[in-house]
């Protein structure tokens, strides 16, 4: 996820500018680009505990699971053929985003999220009518490259559309749409699980075509950041977004520094052979360490796979749903918090709370 602030001059100056409802409405309908990940992360795992899915689909890994339904069930969920299912989507989603980076700074970064959601879109259509698993891994694939794309976009527009004073929190956004996304898809999962002819699974998978829906549609009507035009040579018609943007007539220094960053970085040459010199190597230390280390935390895992993780140790197929519902809220308030705090205390107030938090939980999680 792009560093909160995106293309600007990154020299810590404080520009005017208003939290005007035209930058509200527009940030929150860019940050609904989050709900088709969140969507996902929370509807897959609930998905594959479903009987009628299982049976349809992999039917040895049903066999496999009511075989041991009263003895162990760990590693009833083996399937290579599952696997495939599940991880393909992030295969996908890698690859989009080394495409993806480019089209979003050439084309501008509302074409980004229209490809994504998109893709996205007929990734959902197809594992909703699925008929064999190629169908499910084919629209897998075009849910991880619709992923591709709006992760990398609907960050970068954020931050470069919030006022200096709101850009942590209205950039978090795009994190709280994750969480609603992963909410709702539990909570869905639950509810489709009890129809009556096994089918509700396809409206699980179906169900991704909303959030779809909602990035697409909001890529035609959002406009295009001050950052992006000025990178595309529409340096008028920059600086009268800028003022619309901001709420004010006085938007003069941060154009001049917007800019004076986008010339920069055109004259900049092997930018990668750069980032090696050792002047920069702290810094690129800690940004591959810190986003490395986040995810070897194991919490994408949980929220991935919740509802089989409940269910391997034991409980019932819906209360291992229920369970993801509650890891779901918990998740949301805690967004919510960081919402509120993340410019009152700072990003590495934040930063340090959630790594010592975590700690201690992984420390308890261990028997005496």
């Amino acid at each position: 996820m792009p560093a909160a602030g995106g293309i600007g001059p990154g020299n810590g100056k404080e520009y005017p500018g208003n939290l005007t409802p035209f930058v509200t409405i527009t940030c929150i309908v860019a940050a609904m680009g989050g709900l088709i990940f969140g969507y996902d992360i929370g509807i897959s795992g609930g998905v594959t505990t479903m009987t009628p899915f299982l049976q349809k689909f992999f039917r040895e890994v049903w066999e496999k699971k009511e075989a041991n339904k009263s003895t162990n069930q760990y590693c009833q969920y083996d399937s290579q053929t599952l696997t495939m299912f599940t991880s393909s989507l992030y295969l996908a989603a890698l690859l989009a985003s080394l495409v993806a980076s480019t089209v979003t700074r050439k084309l501008g970064r509302r074409l980004s999220m229209l490809f994504g959601g998109l893709l996205f879109f007929a990734g959902a259509l197809i594992n909703g009518f699925a008929k064999a698993v190629w169908m499910l891994i084919v629209g897998r694939l075009l849910l991880g490259f619709g992923i591709g794309f709006a992760n990398q976009s609907v960050p970068l527009y954020l931050s470069e559309m919030a006022p200096y004073k709101y850009r942590g929190a209205l950039n978090i956004g795009f994190q709280l749409s994750i969480t609603v996304g992963i909410l709702i898809a539990n909570v869905l999962n639950y509810f489709f699980a009890k129809i009556k002819g096994g089918w509700g699974w396809r409206l699980s998978l179906g169900g991704a075509m909303v959030p779809a829906l909602i990035i697409t549609v909001g890529s035609l009507v959002l406009p295009d950041t001050p950052n992006s035009m000025i990178e595309r040579g529409q340096t008028e018609e920059a600086r009268a977004k800028l003022k619309k943007i901001r709420g004010e007539d006085d938007v003069d220094e941060e154009f001049r520094d917007l800019v004076s960053a986008s010339d920069a970085s055109k004259l900049v040459e092997h930018p990668w052979r750069n980032l090696l010199q050792r002047k920069y190597r702290p810094h690129l230390t800690m940004a591959i360490l810190i986003p490395f280390f986040q995810q070897l935390t194991g919490i994408n895992v949980i929220m991935f796979y919740a509802p089989v993780l409940f269910n391997t140790i034991g409980f019932g197929d819906d209360a291992s749903l229920m369970s993801a519902v509650i890891t779901g809220v918990v998740n949301v308030a805690a967004t919510l918090v960081s919402i509120y705090g993340v410019d009152k205390w700072g990003r590495r107030f934040l930063f340090l709370e959630g790594g010592v938090q975590m700690l201690i939980c992984q420390v308890l999680y261990f028997p005496p």
